[in-house]
């Protein structure tokens, strides 16, 4: 395993709740300066469904998951180490918040 250089949480959201994760991924990005993604209405990726990239550095991580546990109101968010392993970190290498939800790990090879 490679050392971890970062982390993504990714903002899990619908067209009823995308006006809340586009407020959050802003708040989080205004309150903790962490760099924000752009919207993803449909699924991309491994992601089942829309989302907002949220990338933490190692040194904002021990602020950031508290922020997000208690500011999320409901969204799921899929929170991954990045190490240069994408199947591990999309696997092993995870923290959900909220509900988990089945990855579509193929788009990873």
């Amino acid at each position: 395993m490679g050392a971890i250089t970062d982390y993504h949480a990714h903002v899990y959201y619908d067209a009823a709740t995308r006006e809340q994760a586009l407020k959050l991924c802003a708040d989080a990005g205004e309150a903790l300066g962490l760099k924000i993604g752009r919207m993803h209405d449909n699924p991309v990726g491994p992601h089942p469904r829309g989302s907002c990239q949220l990338t933490i550095r190692i040194e904002q991580f021990a602020q950031a998951m508290p922020w997000l546990i208690t500011h999320r109101h409901g969204l799921t968010i899929f929170a991954h180490a990045q190490t240069g392993n994408a199947l591990k970190d999309h696997t092993d290498h995870v923290i959900w918040l909220g509900p988990s939800e089945t990855l579509k790990l193929s788009a990873l090879s």
